[in-house]
């Protein structure tokens, strides 16, 4: 990411970018940034989109051979294509030969490092990741938007922010604005503002029924059930979901056990360390031959629903209740 501010500062482009990662916030604002320091805003004439896997790599090439209009500079963005995994040779050639004054901006979600096309675009520019960004950088960029807005917040207060919005920086975006609106002429953002507010995504949802099913709250694990069926979630999502929920909890359990600590068991499962605080006492409450059985119950309902043994309805609010049950 700095060799992008780099060369936007210094006005030293490459002619080629590729802007890949599962962090569509940072790579919206990236692709913005380029897309505007090459190019004045209004100049519609030299600069193009394309999107989408069906993406014809002879019309891009074509529109790259054509002189830009009054200007320096070409600009060709191509989003989501697919030409960084699957087969896009013609084009993976014609990197080798660009024009002096085309400039190509690439944004995919996924890459594979082995693909033509990925070599090309390292060797004539730049290829950067946009992964998930972890807790520290998170909170040090929300406390910095907060602080721009004269607001404070307690460190166990943003935490519980994050956990309720989950690690997507566009959503925490979008909530932050909510909670900014809503604390207007208050300097001081507390848990009732962030309950009051923000929205909990699918995923933490799912964590709250699981919750409930560890404290054998079998009323409310049904009723959250019922909450993410009216918010149109699928129920074969919900059972994924399900199953992963007791999959992590598995490991953080056999992680436990080995002497692991907090920080150690986040890094181990991709978990935000703030996370793993709430899943330890979590999976403390099964053994682990009980966390393997529900993982392969899980994955035992999922065939039972393709095989149209069940419904997918009946399948999740099953294993709700049988984990759920108190001893």
């Amino acid at each position: 990411m700095k060799s992008i501010l780099e060369d936007i500062k210094t006005q030293n482009f490459k002619q080629a970018y590729l802007l890949y990662g599962e962090e569509a916030y940072l790579k919206h604002q990236y692709k913005n940034k380029l897309k505007n320091a090459l190019l004045p805003e209004d100049d519609t004439m030299n600069f193009s989109r394309f999107e989408g896997k069906g993406t014809e790599i002879p019309k891009v090439i074509d529109l790259a051979e054509t002189m830009p209009f009054f200007a320096d500079r070409r600009v060709i963005l191509l989003e989501n294509t697919g030409f960084f995994k699957n087969k896009a040779d013609a084009l993976a050639d014609y990197m080798g030969s660009l024009p002096d004054y085309l400039v190509l901006i690439f944004v995919e979600e996924e890459v594979d490092k082995r693909n033509r096309m990925y070599k090309a675009v390292q060797k004539q520019g730049r290829a950067v990741e946009f992964a998930r960004q972890d807790e520290k950088t998170l909170m040090t960029w929300v406390l910095g938007m907060m602080k721009k807005e004269g607001k404070k917040i307690t460190r166990q207060d943003m935490e519980d922010f994050l956990e309720k919005t989950g690690t997507d920086m566009g959503n925490i975006s979008q909530e932050l604005e909510k909670l900014l609106s809503y604390t207007m002429g208050r300097d001081v953002i507390t848990r009732a503002d962030i309950e009051a507010v923000c929205t909990t995504q699918i995923t933490n949802r799912i964590f709250e029924m699981i919750r409930a099913v560890t404290e054998k709250k079998q009323r409310k694990a049904l009723d959250l059930y019922q909450d993410l069926l009216a918010l149109k979630e699928p129920p074969m999502r919900i059972l994924f979901l399900l199953a992963r929920q007791f999959n992590l909890l598995l490991q953080v359990k056999e992680l436990l056990a080995e002497h692991c600590d907090q920080a150690t068991i986040a890094k181990r499962t991709g978990l935000q360390s703030f996370v793993v605080r709430n899943y330890i006492p979590m999976s403390r409450q099964y053994a682990a031959e009980e966390l393997k059985a529900a993982v392969n119950d899980c994955v035992q309902m999922e065939e039972d629903v393709k095989t149209g043994k069940i419904s997918d309805l009946l399948s999740v609010e099953l294993l709700i209740t049988k984990y759920s049950r108190a001893a």
